[in-house]
């Protein structure tokens, strides 16, 4: 009997793939392609599972201390979620192997729209061990718009540290070592990632280095952040034809 109600539900299964098959263009000579091409059939179930979504609950299991959800955003920023933000994050757009692939290498983020400028209020009367404010009292931005922009409420998979070997590059160089599954974030990511984790792990990304962002400065300077050691996290900018040595380039997954 249960071999029986076993084929009846493979039966209707393989029944509703050819229907929702047809219906956007698969016919029989599309179903005798991957019958007979291994490879092919591979490449369309790798797809699917990494197309499939992740719970929030998955998420933070895979990454561990490299989440930062809606609670922690709810904690340490302060934040309260509308229903439809939380509509929003209630997905992940990021399949479970690729946050397997990233639980080391990247922090996974709830973003907020917050803008710079009110990340920096919020913190304001948070001091690192040395007395210094978590979040370096600049005033340099204080006009600049991509200080003030909030962006919308998004997940976001950062990497902890530069692209490799993206040191010592001009700009134009840098952008060709981001991979194709990867972008540049802005200045308003960065800065809300690195200090949220720091706020929920006590751990300071890009403590002795700087990486470029996507954000540009009134003046067409790239906005850079880093130096997050006892002083605080610093926001900065640069020639973008100018090479650093301690200036590399930030990335993030983009999502699925």
């Amino acid at each position: 009997m249960e071999e029986s109600a076993s084929f009846g539900r493979d039966h209707g299964l393989l029944h509703e793939l050819v229907v929702t098959g047809r219906k956007v263009g698969a016919d029989r000579v599309f179903y005798a392609r991957l019958a007979h091409n291994e490879k092919l059939f591979g490449k369309v179930v790798s797809f699917v599972r990494d197309y499939s979504s992740t719970t929030q609950e998955r998420a933070r299991e895979i990454m561990s201390k490299n989440f930062f959800g809606v609670e922690e955003a709810v904690k340490h920023f302060g934040v309260n979620p509308t229903r439809q933000q939380l509509a929003v994050l209630s997905e992940i757009p990021f399949s479970e192997a690729v946050l397997e692939e990233s639980k080391y290498t990247h922090v996974l983020v709830a973003v907020f729209p917050l803008s710079i400028l009110e990340i920096r209020d919020k913190v304001k009367h948070i001091e690192l061990p040395s007395g210094q404010p978590l979040l370096s009292a600049q005033s340099w931005y204080d006009e600049e718009s991509f200080a003030k922009e909030r962006g919308e409420v998004t997940w976001q998979l950062v990497r902890k540290t530069p692209v490799d070997d993206s040191t010592s590059k001009n700009w134009q160089e840098q952008q060709a070592l981001i991979a194709k599954n990867d972008e540049v974030p802005s200045a308003r990511v960065m800065v809300y990632t690195i200090v949220g984790h720091y706020l929920a792990t006590g751990e300071h990304l890009f403590e002795h280095i700087y990486v470029r962002t996507s954000s540009v400065g009134s003046d067409g300077r790239c906005v850079d952040v880093g130096g997050f050691g006892s002083d605080g996290l610093f926001v900065d900018d640069d020639w973008v034809g100018a090479p650093g040595g301690g200036l590399g380039v930030s990335s993030a997954r983009k999502p699925a």
